[in-house]
């Protein structure tokens, strides 16, 4: 069985690729996605312009998963990086959850996942791909981690995609009832090692595929060089300029 995931998952990556954005125009893209979801789909949002936008983009770091038959933009999830000047505010969960629900994460170090959104339609793409699209934005997810040297993530997730990650031993810890926001939603938190820990325990083909066999995040004491990319300012200037609301 895990030989077959292996198998699949090599497949699925010709027909896919994963990019962490570094300029406006792939987060505009996965602006363009998140309003065909949740605007058009779901009617969560209004949107403006066919983006679905809002403040907390700007200090996001985006994952696209693109098919690269077509180049069109299949998934895309952001990772809402903590800042100390804006304490537990950083998160868009704080606005809607008890604030003790946050209150033991350490800022710097803790990523909100957020706006996670699949297309409906998926040209280029094989179904049996398409269905471990999950994978691939966690990758991009695990490999934002590693860039940042986070060591926590923080999400209000539904239940079906808990259950979802659960069968790919993506373990989630509840923190907290269920709330009601767009549907039920289940706060939760997980110590990024610790979840990985188990992946490659439980499931060691999914954890070689989304830590690239442990290339993409490691604990931030064990990091010997610290690694250089575009950092999320770099990028806000620009999206404040071209920002359609």
């Amino acid at each position: 069985m895990e030989h077959d995931l292996a198998g699949l998952l090599d497949a699925a990556f010709d027909e896919m690729e994963i990019e962490i954005a570094t300029s406006v125009k792939q987060i505009r893209e996965a602006q363009r996605l998140r309003y065909k979801v949740y605007c058009e789909g779901e009617g969560y949002e209004a949107g403006e312009n066919g983006l679905e936008t809002d403040p907390f983009d700007e200090s996001s770091r985006h994952v696209l998963v693109r098919a690269r038959a077509s180049g069109d933009v299949l998934g895309t999830v952001r990772v809402v990086l903590g800042t100390g000047q804006s304490g537990h505010s950083s998160f868009p969960m704080n606005r809607v959850c008890d604030r003790d629900v946050l209150a033991p994460l350490p800022i710097p170090a803790t990523g909100e996942i957020s706006r996670f959104a699949l297309a409906r339609e998926r040209p280029g793409v094989s179904p049996a791909s398409a269905g471990l699209m999950r994978l691939f934005l966690m990758r991009g997810i695990v490999e934002v981690s590693g860039l940042h040297k986070l060591t926590h993530w923080c999400a209000l997730m539904e239940q079906s995609l808990l259950r979802l990650l659960r069968s790919s031993a993506i373990h989630f810890q509840h923190v907290g009832p269920t709330i009601e926001f767009r549907g039920r939603r289940q706060p939760s938190v997980a110590t990024i090692g610790t979840l990985l820990d188990r992946i490659q325990l439980e499931k060691p083909q999914i954890w070689n595929f989304i830590t690239d066999q442990g290339a993409l995040w490691m604990e931030p004491e064990e990091q010997a060089l610290a690694v250089s990319w575009l950092p999320v300012t770099g990028l806000q200037d620009e999206l404040l300029q071209q920002a359609p609301y």
